[in-house]
């Protein structure tokens, strides 16, 4: 059990650092394009709504560990070490579509 957390931990860890600077970079990109409707007054009033996001994404890239820990136990373990850059990826393009939607459904109509 200690080398398979200590592994998946290796793994997936430094990839937080990635996955939170992409979607910084999300975020920096909406404030950039529609910087008009960010007005100082609008950016102190959103930011524990972006402390809480912050958590709540980083919550949810705690669940590739659901996933990863189980598959090493399997007997797929090296085809799985291979191919779980796969399953980072896709998390990562699916919290990116998700942050766009949460900011264009619910953070930017709220500026207005």
């Amino acid at each position: 059990m200690k080398s398979i957390l200590t592994d998946a931990l290796r793994y997936w860890e430094p990839r937080r650092i990635f996955y939170n600077a992409i979607l910084a970079a999300t975020v920096i990109g909406w404030v950039a394009l529609t910087w008009p409707a960010f007005r100082i007054p609008h950016v102190l009033a959103l930011l524990a709504l972006l402390a809480v996001l912050t958590m709540l994404a980083n919550l949810c890239y705690c669940a590739a560990y659901a996933v990863d820990i189980p598959m090493q136990y399997s007997n797929f373990q090296e085809t799985w070490r291979r191919w779980r850059w796969l399953v980072w990826s896709c998390g990562t393009i699916f919290a990116v579509i998700l942050a766009n939607y949460w900011i264009a459904d619910e953070v930017y109509p709220f500026l207005h």
